[in-house]
């Protein structure tokens, strides 16, 4: 079985989140979304409300035969890779400026743990821009988010300003 973990944030998850889950769907058996818990950040959405959130959008998707789980995470991401016997972990790129800082942190993984292999996915074109943070700073100043997050995500959104 191939199992990968997807972690990240997701606050919120984002049409490009779904992107990489379901075209990571066509390369693993099974895909963890792994939100993690970081106590500096004040989040939109507590990681309770974001677990919820993405068990009800993953409902949604086309999957095949992928097994999709979610579950959250504090500490060290290959640790917790290595814990749930993961063999790689998904992550997205959108830019140059991305990948600067996702090779320190594949690197570093390898080093700590050799058996895990990182995967690169960027999204489809029209998500390129996407990124939770610009969702949330659009979405405080009144802009429309809509085809940016699932209807979902904007209703709970709204909900809580």
């Amino acid at each position: 079985m191939r199992r990968a973990i997807y972690p990240g944030s997701f606050d919120p998850i984002t049409n490009g989140h779904l992107d990489i889950i379901q075209r990571g769907c066509k390369l693993f058996d099974e895909i963890v979304i792994a939100v993690l818990v970081n106590p500096e950040k004040k989040p939109f959405f507590s990681v309770e409300e974001r677990c919820e959130i993405l068990g009800e959008v993953l409902k949604e998707i086309d999957r095949g035969d992928c097994t999709l789980s979610v579950d959250s995470f504090e500490g060290l991401l290959v640790q917790y890779a290595a814990d749930r016997k993961a063999n790689a972990i998904v992550r997205g790129i959108r830019a140059i400026s991305d990948y600067e800082y996702e090779l320190q942190m594949a690197l570093m993984n390898r080093r700590l743990e050799p058996a895990i292999e990182t995967v690169y996915m960027m999204p489809a074109e029209i998500y390129s821009y996407v990124s939770s943070r610009l969702v949330k700073e659009v979405f405080s100043l009144g802009a429309r988010i809509e085809g940016l997050v699932p209807p979902i995500v904007e209703q709970r959104m709204r909900e809580k300003k």
